[in-house]
């Protein structure tokens, strides 16, 4: 197995001053922010930003990872404090409220929920995908939730609502409307 090379100090200098003024950048202008600007803001050349990220989705990943993260390790502390179906519900409003409020963020979010190769190997997508899995798997068992549901409908169906949401200026309380309206349609006919 081959051994990674750790990181020169100019090359993480370069690294991190990206990945601010990347965050800096998506925050004003969302994930469309340009990638020149952000070179520019960096102090470094686009050939710089290009080799430590290929792409526009690599960078946006890199600098929300830990927003992502942070999502994921949410849906577990939710499951703790509500049953099942109220937990998967919470969560779903957390990853919607987020998605908006965090520029960026919704276009990283969709794209770990597509079809696409690239998407199954992302962190995010990993995160994401896992985190719904837990608490869908829970509301099933719990009888709560449709069987014939699977964890990336529920990611795709709330990627809809925050966008909804956003479309009508509604903010959170759209939101809990969307989802309340959302996860009635999702109930077991058991239920």
């Amino acid at each position: 197995m081959a051994q990674v090379k750790p990181m020169r100090a100019d090359a993480r200098r370069n690294y991190e001053r990206l990945l601010k003024s990347a965050a800096d950048a998506f925050a004003e202008h969302g994930e469309n922010a340009s990638l020149d600007d952000i070179a520019k803001r960096a102090g470094v050349g686009s050939g710089t930003l290009y080799r430590h990220f290929p792409t526009r989705q690599a960078l946006l990943e890199a600098v929300y990872v830990d927003a992502i993260e942070a999502l994921g390790d949410r849906a577990d502390d939710i499951a703790k404090e509500l049953p099942p179906g109220e937990a998967l519900q919470e969560w779903l409003y957390e990853v919607c409220v987020r998605t908006i409020e965090v520029r960026g963020l919704k276009a990283l979010l969709g794209s770990a929920v597509t079809d696409g190769s690239n998407a199954a190997l992302t962190a995010c997508a990993t995160h994401m995908k896992g985190a719904a899995g837990r608490l869908v798997e829970a509301a099933q068992r719990e009888g709560t939730l449709r069987r014939d549901l699977e964890p990336i409908d529920v990611l795709r169906l709330a990627h809809g609502v925050s966008s909804a949401a956003e479309l009508a200026n509604g903010g959170r309380p759209r939101i809990r409307r969307y989802l309340s309206l959302l996860t009635e349609g999702l109930r077991s006919a058991e239920n």
